[in-house]
């Protein structure tokens, strides 16, 4: 017997209906028809109305999320954060520092608000503008402490971003991704961490200067953060609905919520540059010429510089500035710095593609020297370390293909050759230790020859 579909009146979603549970209230004479999951939404709806009005269903909510706080407070001091995120993280030390005690400081600003509730005192939160070149680790930071905390955290790509009454995705996208990330748990995603990445690209295209053509994408959207960063009610309609005057909508309170911002700002090292030569001579004697070579180390110096009026010249509207008052910087990654990155870290690339092979029976290795070239190559490319593992796959998809054809133990080398000549990488046949090393002293002669 076929299961019988029925379409429910709100969702307008056909239900196959093996129950009377799957559709609840259904009038055969009318066809009127309201399925479990709509019922569900009215009953969250109406006790998110009963707590606004009289707390009572948030009290009991409230006391847990307060104790676990205090648990997540023992667990998470400021030392273990940087300690975890060292794991995976090569060099910005002072970056790692200011983002441990950004989240910490949140911790404790919450655990406070519930022993302090209703009192004179409170603690303003500290948001943060965090920028950096391309490829330095900001998205990297975030996405590891991310998994580190245990309040809910979203990422919102603030590009995509367009002022309300423009086409494009509003500013309250970034509460709404929140608000997923937390489970639909409003509490909690009401002290949630919001990264806006990508923020650069929402600066005013005149700068510091008012522009008289709109720019909905642009000065419009600073504009529609700001109440949001300072803390207000934020009201949106549930993923995949249209917002319209009659959809049902959900509101969170974004006062207890922090907001992390980032971008490469590419170019605001010019301004700092300009801004500290203002009162220095232009010409003559002992005036210093930047050469190429200390491009990287004369922008690591510049962007530790940066101010708030920086920002504006840059583009950032001033109200926006005062509501991020932590400035982490991030600086370049040299070659040192990406050949690390491609060994320590837990999740270095070259321990990846070890993984890989070792589940075909074949063991992987990389020449320093192989490695110094993918590290030469990336800077090159100024992409950062977002290209080492690109560059590393384009020399090892050949032998990725080659090697599931047959199950022998092999032992692939990786030379410099492979990486700047397009060479194919070496393969050993192993039978076990012996052979192994006997393959290796192999290499070290031929090298020596």
């Amino acid at each position: 017997m076929p299961v019988q579909e029925v379409k429910c009146s709100l969702c307008r979603k056909r239900v196959k209906v093996h129950d009377q549970y799957d559709i609840p209230i259904f009038d055969p004479n009318t066809g009127f028809a309201i399925c479990k999951n709509c019922i569900r939404e009215i009953s969250r709806f109406l006790d998110e109305h009963d707590a606004a009005k009289g707390h009572a269903v948030n009290q009991p909510q409230q006391s847990n999320f307060a104790s676990e706080l205090g648990e997540v407070l023992k667990k998470n001091k400021p030392h273990v954060i940087k300690a975890y995120l060292d794991e995976f993280i090569i060099k910005q030390e002072r970056a790692k520092k200011i983002l441990s005690v950004a989240a910490y400081n949140h911790y404790k600003r919450m655990l406070y608000d519930y022993n302090h509730s209703g009192g004179e005192e409170e603690i303003d939160k500290s948001n943060v503008i965090i920028m950096g070149p391309t490829g330095c680790g900001k998205t990297a930071l975030l996405s590891h402490l991310s998994r580190l905390l245990d309040i809910p955290f979203a990422v919102t790509d603030t590009s995509s971003l367009t002022e309300a009454g423009f086409v494009g995705a509003d500013v309250e996208v970034a509460v709404r991704n929140l608000y997923y990330a937390a489970g639909k748990d409003i509490e909690k995603t009401e002290h949630g961490i919001i990264y806006l990445d990508e923020f650069d690209k929402i600066a005013r295209k005149s700068g510091e200067n008012n522009s008289i053509t709109a720019d909905p994408g642009h000065e419009g959207v600073q504009q529609g953060l700001l109440k949001m960063l300072e803390g207000s009610v934020v009201e949106f309609t549930a993923r995949g609905q249209r917002k319209h005057p009659e959809a049902p909508t959900i509101k969170v309170n974004t006062r207890n919520i922090l907001f992390i911002v980032g971008g490469a700002f590419v170019g605001i090292e010019k301004i700092v540059a300009k801004r500290v030569k203002k009162n220095a001579a232009g010409m003559g004697f002992g005036v210093d010429i930047p050469s190429n070579e200390d491009d990287s180390k004369r922008y690591d110096e510049l962007i530790h510089q940066v101010r708030p009026e920086d920002l504006m010249k840059y583009g950032i509207i001033p109200e926006i500035i005062g509501r991020l008052p932590v400035i982490c910087t991030l600086e370049t990654l040299d070659e040192d710095s990406l050949l690390r990155i491609l060994t320590e870290p837990k999740n270095a690339p070259v321990k990846q593609y070890e993984k890989l092979l070792e589940m075909d029976n074949v063991k992987l290795e990389f020449e320093e020297a192989a490695l110094r070239a993918v590290a030469k190559k990336a800077i090159e490319r100024k992409t950062g370390a977002r290209s080492l593992k690109g560059i590393i796959e384009d020399v090892m998809l050949d032998v990725m293909f080659d090697i599931p054809k047959t199950n022998e133990p092999r032992k692939v080398v990786i030379t410099e050759a492979c990486i700047n000549d397009g060479e194919t990488p070496k393969i050993y046949p192993l039978d076990g230790n012996d052979n192994q090393d006997t393959a290796a002293n192999d290499k070290e002669e031929n090298t020596s020859a």
